[in-house]
């Protein structure tokens, strides 16, 4: 089976609104972050215009824009994308095109292709595509999610945005799980355990769990208290056949990573 390097994505939040208030950034200070996070060693940087944490509202694509164009051309102009990959976590068609356009080359979409355009958008483009699995939306996700059985059930979503994707002529494909999107601890926990499942799909595997709830439900923690938690999932993870993981801290997670690489390098 392939396998592949493991890739750190450093977000980048360009709103007032994301639950973690050191990721929100806007204009220049954008562009500063970046810069640090890339130097602290992040392949991808993932910028997004609109918060999807548990609750939140949604924007137009006139203000996602407003809020992204100012970043976006800045990268541009900088050719900042000559230094790592940039990623866009939105799935508006209007705002994606206009991020590609600007040198991005991934589009990190939430709904999982749920959009007829953005599969349009991103075959166009060539462009590698997060899918992205959530039950509901970022309004009502979390109230009181069920499933039958959650990995068989993120496993039938995938084959089915998966031969989407294909009919598009979208090749360059990543999986995630969506850690948090419409499922409990319980749910979060089976996908983490058993997510080598997934690839049987034959594709990179995204996993995105930094400072979220699921870890203060573990062990009581606030939002600024959960670095520990989030190396240890994400550890796990890579362990379990992830290969980018999306956080915040990017320089904690190069080092755990690198760290971990060398003792599974080591000859024994």
């Amino acid at each position: 089976m392939q396998t592949f390097k493991t890739k750190i994505m450093g977000v980048v939040n360009a709103n007032e609104d994301s639950f973690f208030y050191k990721s929100r950034f806007q204009d220049k200070s954008a562009i500063e972050h970046i810069e640090k996070l890339i130097n602290d060693g992040a392949d991808i940087i993932d910028l997004g215009g609109v918060s999807s944490r548990p609750g939140s509202e949604a924007v137009s694509v006139e203000e996602e824009l407003r809020r992204l164009k100012p970043i976006l051309d800045l990268i541009y102009q900088q050719k900042l994308f000559e230094k790592a990959t940039f990623s866009l976590d939105s799935y508006e068609p209007e705002v994606l095109r206009y991020a590609l356009d600007c040198g991005f080359k991934i589009v990190n979409d939430i709904t999982g292709l749920a959009n007829d355009e953005v599969c349009k958008v991103s075959a166009e483009y060539n462009a590698q595509v997060v899918i992205m699995h959530m039950q509901s939306n970022p309004q009502d996700m979390q109230l009181n999610p069920t499933y039958e059985d959650v990995v068989k059930e993120v496993d039938s979503f995938f084959k089915q945005r998966v031969e989407k994707a294909k009919s598009f002529g979208i090749d360059d494909i990543v999986l995630d799980v969506g850690i948090g999107f419409g499922k409990n601890l319980e749910h979060n926990l089976l996908l983490l355990k058993n997510l080598e499942y997934f690839k049987h799909f034959g594709y990179e595997l995204l996993i995105g769990a930094s400072r979220k709830s699921m870890i203060d439900m573990v062990v009581s923690s606030t939002i600024e208290e959960r670095l520990p938690g989030t190396l240890a999932i994400h550890s796990e993870s890579i362990t379990n056949g992830a290969s980018i993981i999306r956080c915040h801290d990017v320089k904690e997670h190069y080092q755990a990573i690198k760290v971990q690489e060398a003792i599974k390098n080591i000859n024994s």
